[in-house]
Formats: structure tokens, C-alpha cells, sequence
């Protein structure tokens, strides 16, 4: 083919170009990745995936935690339209332990740190498609400081499908924490929500998503059920309860395209086991 030819059609040529080096870079990519344990592989196909949403702000500060409620509300249309069905923590627990069904295409939403709009901007939203959520709060902010919920709200939200869990009791960044500053952190949090819930607080997420082994355990120890990282992945039974993976959901360039590509293509990602670690 000549120069000359190539330039009156460059998008074929190119478009040539970019199938060919895809198809050399997949080997590297698949061999490049932390291999899957027999069992993770099996639990992973043959159980239900669940795709766990993580969300911080829903207003329109030009940050990247912070999705504008026009477009949360479009993300959570798309979801409605196209068969998802939303749960709770203790329905994703149940499932990864063998003790319930869950519905087709499950979606658990979460926020993080509990954020006054999360009752402004997001709650209206979810009610207006029938969904529930869950919010992870950091108890000492909640009621101290006006940009983050109040109890009031908390338990107004939690008395109608919003889960409110905990997300510790200062989001301090647990791997530089000393034991005892852990067990206040994860017991005192616990308490306070117990208190001003009136019901067992069973689930937290980690802050900025900092966690080990040994953090996993004083987190079971304190009494919860699971706990949540900013893992990529969907969850399923191959998943680590007290390390359960979420796809992150931010502002961005294009917010739309970014949400439709999440959704669509981390199924496909786990498929080549390169999200499981």
C-alpha cells in the first residue's frame, strides 16, 4: 500500500495497527498477573457476582469524590432500566456464606464518610428509583460538623433502607495505628452507631482503604461481620470477608462514559482473574 494511499484512509490503517498490538500485548497482560487459586477460580464462576459501588460526595464541588446528583441520578436510572437490583450488607453476607438467594444483577451502593449531601442530594434519588444504599460514617464528625450528616438524618435514612455502618471513629489511616488506638477506633465507632441506631452495627470499611492481615482480624475481633476496602473487583465467594473489593465511582472528564465502562467491563477483567489478588 502506498503513503499516498494510506493517507485517504487513516482511520482504517491505524485502526489496523491498534488490533495487532492488542493481540501481542493480551499473552503479556494474562501472564503478567497474579494467577487465581483452583478453588478462587471455581467460587468465582460458579457463584453470583456483586458488583459493590463506592461513592463519597454527591454535589457539585469540582473534586473528584464529589459526583454531581445529576449525574448520580442518571447512573442510578441506568441501573433501574437495566435490571439491577439493590442490597444490603447483611443480604451480600447471607449469599457469600451460603445462607440466602440473591436477586438477579445484585448492586450494593455505598458512600463513604457520611457527607450531609449523602441526605440532600442522594437520598431523594435513591428513594426516587426504590433503592437501598449503604453509608459508612465516621462517628465523631456526625452531628460536630456541618458538612456531615446528623444523627437525625442518619437514623431518618436508616429507618428507610439507607444501612448506616461504620467508618471508624476519625478516619486515621489504620496502618499507623498502634493496637490500642485500632481496638478504639473499631470498638468505640461501633458502639456510638449501636447507640444512636438502636441496633447492631455489623460492618465497616477501611479509611483511605488502608488495611493488612492483622488489621482484618482485630476487625473481626471487634465484633463486625465484614469489612470493605477500595480493592477493585466485584465480590463474590472467592472474595475475603473482611477485605470485600468495590469499584470506586468519581467525577471525572467524561463521568458517563467512565460509569458505563465500570460497569460493563470489571466482569471481564475478573474473567482473566486480573482483579482477585
Amino acid at each position: 500500500m502506498s503513503l499516498e494511499h494510506r493517507r485517504k484512509i487513516p482511520g482504517k490503517w491505524w485502526l489496523r495497527a491498534v488490533a495487532i498490538l492488542l493481540l501481542l500485548l493480551v499473552p503479556v497482560l494474562i501472564s503478567g498477573q497474579k494467577p487465581m487459586t483452583a478453588t478462587m477460580v471455581a467460587d468465582s464462576e460458579t457463584g453470583t457476582k456483586v458488583m459493590v459501588l463506592n461513592y463519597h460526595k454527591i454535589d457539585n464541588t469540582f473534586i473528584s469524590l464529589a459526583v454531581r446528583p445529576d449525574d448520580f441520578d442518571e447512573q442510578m436510572r441506568y441501573l433501574r432500566d437495566n435490571g439491577y437490583h439493590t442490597i444490603s450488607p447483611d443480604e451480600l453476607y447471607d449469599s457469600i456464606a451460603g445462607n440466602g438467594e440473591l436477586p438477579e444483577n445484585p448492586v450494593l451502593i455505598t458512600f463513604d464518610d457520611g457527607y450531609e449531601d449523602n441526605y440532600t442530594n442522594a437520598y431523594p434519588i435513591l428513594k426516587k428509583y426504590g433503592f437501598k444504599a449503604t453509608i459508612f460514617v465516621i462517628t465523631s464528625f456526625l452531628g460536630k460538623d456541618k458538612n456531615y450528616l446528623t444523627w437525625d438524618q442518619a437514623r431518618e435514612m436508616d429507618a428507610h433502607g439507607i444501612s448506616i455502618e461504620s467508618h471508624t471513629v476519625d478516619h486515621k489511616s489504620m496502618t499507623d495505628l498502634t493496637d490500642e488506638q485500632l481496638r478504639m477506633e473499631l470498638v468505640d465507632s461501633k458502639k456510638k452507631a449501636e447507640k444512636e441506631l438502636g441496633h447492631s452495627v455489623d460492618y465497616m470499611a477501611y479509611p483511605t482503604g488502608t488495611y493488612n492481615l492483622h488489621i482484618a482480624e482485630m476487625v473481626k475481633e471487634a465484633g463486625y461481620k465484614a469489612a470493605f476496602t477500595i480493592k477493585y473487583g466485584n465480590v463474590d465467594k472467592a472474595s475475603n470477608i473482611y477485605a470485600l473489593e468495590r469499584v470506586p465511582i468519581f467525577h471525572t472528564e467524561d463521568t458517563r462514559k467512565d460509569f458505563l465502562e465500570r460497569i460493563r467491563y470489571t466482569p471481564i477483567f475478573e474473567r482473566f482473574g486480573w482483579t482477585k489478588n
